[in-house]
């Protein structure tokens, strides 16, 4: 069985191997007669996917100890691929959650990448930059491309690394390979999400046969 996890911008298909990336209307129209269970945060495309008659929410069936009412549903399923860690989901938004003994502890939010570089053209034409992804924040920036550049790595590492532990420290998402980069000994991997909504089945499943 498929699953799929629908995002704010992008919907990320898992056959249990290997994970493509479409957009919705894509993803739509290329699997629109394939069963595929899934999890969206996305509320604008949820009416088109009532429409979907293959495809299953199984939003539902994803909890972590410890979750707040709010959280989305991306980020329990995150939580839910180790019993211990620090999760960084870097995509449109760039989550940090920190789950000890299965139970999750608390996280935050920051901007994504795009975001933050949005941020900064609109304060100034001359902020309107494309992000140096070579550059390393060892040293201050000379460039504007550089103390832009700067301004965003220093500000995720920074917040990132007070809050680290003895914990391991799992990267996910678009730019999550990148991000992982400056931090020594931390993972990425792609498939956390679902390596979490695989567990979070496989432990419904069994609740609801034995209940």
């Amino acid at each position: 069985m498929l699953l799929a996890d629908i995002g704010n911008t992008r919907a990320h298909i898992y056959d249990g191997k290997s994970i493509v990336h479409l957009s919705h209307r894509e993803a739509f129209i290329q699997y629109h007669n394939v069963p595929l269970l899934y999890i969206c945060v996305n509320h604008s495309v949820k009416s088109s996917l009532k429409h979907m008659t293959e495809w299953k929410d199984i939003s539902g069936s994803i909890s972590i100890k410890g979750e707040y009412e709010t959280m989305g549903v991306d980020r329990k399923a995150l939580c839910l691929s180790h019993k211990n860690g620090i999760f960084v989901d870097a995509g449109s938004a760039i989550t940090v959650d920190i789950v000890k003994n299965g139970i999750y502890q608390g996280g935050f939010i920051l901007p994504g990448i795009k975001a933050y570089l949005e941020a900064y053209k609109s304060i100034s034409p001359a902020l309107d930059i494309e992000l140096n992804r070579e550059y390393k924040p060892e040293y201050l920036p000379t460039t504007t491309k550089d103390s832009v550049s700067y301004g965003i790595i220093a500000s995720i590492k920074t917040v990132i690394d007070r809050h680290k532990t003895n914990l391991s420290l799992y990267f996910t998402g678009g730019d999550g390979k990148w991000l992982s980069s400056f931090f020594p000994d931390s993972k990425f991997d792609e498939s956390l999400i679902f390596i979490g909504i695989q567990k979070a089945l496989k432990d419904h499943h069994v609740n609801h046969s034995t209940s």
